[in-house]
C-alpha cells in the first residue's frame, strides 16, 4: 500500500501545473459577442400576396393578435421588426494596438461586434477581414491602448503527446481553462484541405471557437476551431488551426486585405496498398494525380494524370493531404521542385506556383447509356463509345462509357455504370477496340489501376482481374 501511494504521488508531481501559465495569459484572451439582424422572411400575407402590415395587425381582435404573436404561429409571428440574433465566441489579442484573431464562423454576418476583456472592459471591434477557407477572422479594437498581447509560438515545433491547454468561453462561461495533449498533427478535414489541423483531446465546446491553444511555455500554437461530435458537445477530439498558418493569414489580411494561396492545379487522391502495388511502389505513400486542370501550373510544368508526387521542395509526402498545405504556403510566382513517380521511375520537375482560384471546375452531366457496346465477361462490365454530346464535355479526353456492371472484378473495384474509363493498367483506352486489347493483356497475378471520370472528376480505382 505504501508503495502504491508513493508511485501515485510521484506520478502526480510529474503532471504539469497550469496555474501560473493561466494567470500570465488570461489578460490577452477575449470574449467576443456579436449581434446580427436577420432578414425578414415569412409572416402572414393578404390573399393578393402583399405583406400583412402593422396597421392591419392592430385592427385584428385581441385573441387573433395573441395567436399571431405566439411562438408556434404558422404565419411567422406578428409583423414588425425581426428580433436580432446574438452569438458568442473567443479570441485573443496579437498586437498592443488592438488586432484580435478569432474564427470566421464566430463573426460571420455580424452587424455589431463587442469584445470583452479580462478586466471587464467592453470595446467595439471592426472586422478587418476574413478567410473562410481557413475559418479565420481579423478584428481591430476601437479605443484600445497598450493592450495585453499573447506570446506567439511555432506550431511546426509541436509533437504528438505534448501537453497543451485552452482558455475560452464554452457555453458563455468566461475564462474557462481546459487541458490535454496533442493527439495528432497535420489532420485534413473534409471541409478544408489547405489547413493541416492540430488534433487534441482538450475539451472544446461551443463558445471556445476562436480561442487560443497554448503550449507549456505559455505560447499560442493554435486557434481552436472545430470539434468532432455526434451530440453537439465535446467527445475527446478537437481541432485547432496551426499558429504558423494563422499568422500568415493574419499578415495578409492586415497588409493586403485578402489572402492568396499557392495553386498547383491538380486533383489528387490517396495511395492505398492496392494502388501502391499497381504503380510499383513498395509501400503506400505520396499523392496520386487523378487529373491535371487545364491552364494550371501543373499542366504548364508537364505533370500528368497517373503521376505520384513523392516530395515537394525536398519534403517527403506520406499522405495525399500533406501536399495542399505545402502548396498553399508557397508564395505565388515562386518555383517549387516536385519529385514524382512516372512509369515506375522517379524524376524531378520544377513548377511555378500560381494563385489558388476561388472555384475550380464544375460538375459535368452524366453520360446516357446506349445499346451497342462491348462486353468483357471476365471483368463483369459492358462498355460503349462515348456519345458525341458527352465527348464535348470531357475536354478532349478519350475513353469508353460503362453501360452495365455485374458481379466481378470491375464491380469490386468500384466501377459503376456511367463511369468513363480512360486508362487501364497505365494503358490509354481511347476506343472500344483499345479496351478489348488492353483487357486481353491484363496480368492475372496482380492488381491494376483503372482511371475513370465520374461526374466530371477523375479518380483512380484498383481492379484485380
Amino acid at each position: 500500500m505504501v508503495a502504491l501511494f508513493w508511485s501515485q504521488a510521484v506520478a502526480a508531481r510529474g503532471l504539469p501545473d497550469f496555474t501560473e501559465l493561466v494567470e500570465e495569459n488570461s489578460a490577452a484572451v477575449v470574449n467576443i459577442s456579436t449581434t446580427s439582424t436577420p432578414k425578414k422572411s415569412g409572416g402572414f400575407r393578404n390573399f393578393d400576396g402583399t405583406p400583412f402590415d402593422q396597421r392591419q395587425f392592430e385592427q385584428l381582435p385581441e385573441f387573433f393578435q395573441d395567436f399571431f404573436r405566439g411562438p408556434n404561429s404558422p404565419f411567422g409571428g406578428a409583423p414588425g421588426k425581426p428580433q436580432p440574433r446574438t452569438s458568442m465566441g473567443s479570441g485573443f489579442i496579437v498586437s498592443s494596438d488592438g488586432y484580435v484573431l478569432t474564427n470566421n464562423h464566430v463573426v460571420e454576418g455580424a452587424d455589431e461586434i463587442i469584445v470583452r476583456l479580462n478586466d471587464r472592459r467592453e470595446l467595439p471591434a471592426t472586422l478587418v477581414g476574413t478567410d473562410p477557407r481557413s475559418d479565420m477572422a481579423v478584428l481591430k479594437l476601437e479605443n484600445g491602448d497598450d493592450l495585453p498581447v499573447v506570446k506567439v509560438g511555432r506550431s511546426r515545433d509541436l509533437e504528438v503527446g505534448e501537453w497543451v491547454f485552452a482558455i475560452g468561453s464554452p457555453f458563455g462561461f468566461d475564462y474557462t481553462v481546459t487541458a490535454g495533449i496533442v493527439s495528432a498533427l497535420g489532420r485534413s478535414l473534409p471541409t478544408e484541405n489547405y489547413v493541416p489541423f492540430i488534433q487534441t483531446d482538450v475539451a472544446i465546446n461551443p463558445g471556445n471557437s476562436g480561442g487560443p491553444l497554448f503550449n507549456l511555455d505559455g505560447e499560442v500554437i493554435g486557434i481552436n476551431s472545430q470539434i468532432y461530435t455526434r451530440s453537439g458537445g465535446f467527445m475527446g477530439v478537437s481541432f485547432a488551426i496551426p499558429i504558423d498558418d494563422a499568422m500568415n493569414v493574419f499578415r495578409q489580411i492586415r497588409d493586403k486585405g485578402m489572402v492568396a494561396r499557392g495553386w498547383l492545379g491538380v486533383l489528387i487522391q490517396e495511395v492505398n496498398r492496392d494502388l501502391a502495388e499497381s504503380f510499383g511502389l513498395k509501400r503506400p505513400r505520396g499523392a496520386l494525380v487523378a487529373e491535371v486542370l487545364d491552364g494550371s501550373p501543373a499542366q504548364a510544368a508537364g505533370l500528368q494524370s497517373g503521376d505520384i508526387v513523392l516530395a515537394y521542395d525536398g519534403e517527403d509526402i506520406q499522405l495525399s493531404s500533406d501536399l495542399p498545405p505545402m502548396v498553399g504556403r508557397t508564395p505565388i510566382g515562386e518555383s517549387a521542385s516536385l519529385t514524382i513517380l512516372r512509369g515506375g521511375e522517379e524524376m524531378t520537375m520544377t513548377v511555378e506556383i500560381g494563385k489558388l482560384p476561388e472555384q475550380n471546375g464544375a460538375q459535368q452531366s452524366a453520360p446516357e447509356g446506349g445499346d451497342s457496346g462491348s462486353s468483357s465477361a471476365p471483368l463483369g462490365l459492358t462498355v460503349e463509345p462515348i456519345p458525341a454530346e458527352l465527348a464535348k464535355s470531357l475536354d478532349g479526353e478519350d475513353g469508353v462509357v460503362v453501360t452495365n456492371v455485374t458481379r466481378g472484378p470491375a464491380f469490386e473495384a468500384g466501377i459503376r455504370p456511367r463511369d468513363v474509363i480512360t486508362e487501364i493498367n497505365r494503358e490509354k483506352v481511347g476506343s472500344v477496340e483499345d479496351f478489348r486489347t488492353v483487357v486481353r493483356s491484363l496480368p492475372e497475378d496482380r492488381a491494376v489501376s483503372v482511371r475513370v471520370i465520374r461526374q466530371g472528376r477523375a479518380i483512380y480505382l484498383v481492379m484485380k482481374p
